[in-house]
């Protein structure tokens, strides 16, 4: 296609979009809704699993041993857990560890109580395993097969932490998927009029141009770029409300409720629109692009 043909697509195109300005503010206003409820559900989704992927670093199962348990015995079992595919790391810690560290907790402000424990532990047979897993919906998994295992006295874990992201992370994904797909159906069903529209205005001038000899891209070409331009002007618009209120909420939670930035650690807006960004153009212009080509391909038997 000629540069100076494409030009009068576009011209076109344009001139569509303004002849129609009620069905194709509607269609911007639904695709900027459904953009922005997309971006908003996907940046708290990637904000839960990176939530949860954190949480995995410090979500553990913990081992402890029978007492008859040898060293190279436990050191062979570390050995096997950690060439396991669903295990990230495992960490040992012996009886001299966990004294040493329940000293520090317990008798940071007042050390002299623990001398009355000079040459003795009295954490015997407190020896443990801290099992750090890829992915907590494999924790259940591997604590039926640990508690199946000779030499290995007792597991705990949390499975109300992990339970409860795994659950929420599932819900804001479900609901997510069910209101982008219902707003996406109603913007391509508002496009499909304004093409529809577009269309009627300009029946006899389509036929006509058929007639002289212009072919089918040329003839849908217009109808295509209107819907390419709805799409692109819906996404524009909610992607820069994105950008500013996420960056805007992030700051403000991190300064007024200091407390939580430890518990709560959010995605950067680089690392979230570096995926939002090319997801949300592609879906926006997908939308255009659905509403305006069948739309046209319907109307104008060519």
């Amino acid at each position: 296609m000629k540069l100076n043909t494409i030009g009068y697509c576009l011209k076109q195109g344009i001139g569509n979009i303004k002849r129609n300005k009620m069905f194709s503010v509607a269609s911007v206003i639904t695709i900027v809704v459904c953009i922005f409820l997309f971006g908003l559900f996907y940046a708290i989704l990637a904000n839960f699993q990176y939530m949860l992927s954190e949480a995995e670093n410090t979500v553990g199962v913990t081992v402890f041993f029978e007492d008859n348990m040898k060293e190279k015995d436990i050191l062979s079992l570390k050995e096997e857990l950690e060439e396991r595919d669903d295990v990230k790391t495992v960490d040992y810690v012996t009886e001299e560890d966990a004294w040493n560290e329940f000293k520090e907790i317990y008798f940071a402000e007042m050390p002299e109580l623990a001398e009355g424990f000079e040459g003795e532990n009295p954490l015997v047979g407190s020896a443990s395993f801290e099992i750090y897993l890829k992915d907590l919906s494999k924790q259940k998994q591997l604590v039926a097969e640990l508690e199946e295992m000779e030499g290995i006295r007792k597991v705990t874990y949390s499975e109300l932490a992990a339970g409860g992201l795994e659950d929420m992370q599932s819900l804001v994904g479900w609901v997510s998927l069910f209101v982008t797909g219902v707003l996406f159906i109603i913007s391509v069903f508002l496009i499909s009029n304004s093409i529809t529209l577009s269309y009627t205005v300009r029946e006899k001038e389509m036929h006509t141009m058929k007639w002289l000899g212009a072919t089918n891209l040329f003839v849908k070409a217009p109808f295509i770029i209107e819907g390419l331009l709805l799409g692109l002007i819906g996404t524009v618009i909610p992607l820069l409300i994105l950008y500013f209120f996420y960056k805007e909420i992030i700051v403000i939670i991190n300064e007024r409720f200091s407390i939580l930035s430890n518990v709560l650690k959010f995605l950067s807006v680089k690392q979230v629109f570096q995926i939002l960004l090319p997801v949300s153009l592609l879906l926006g212009e997908g939308i255009g692009f659905i509403g305006s080509f069948f739309t046209i391909r319907r109307h104008l038997k060519v």
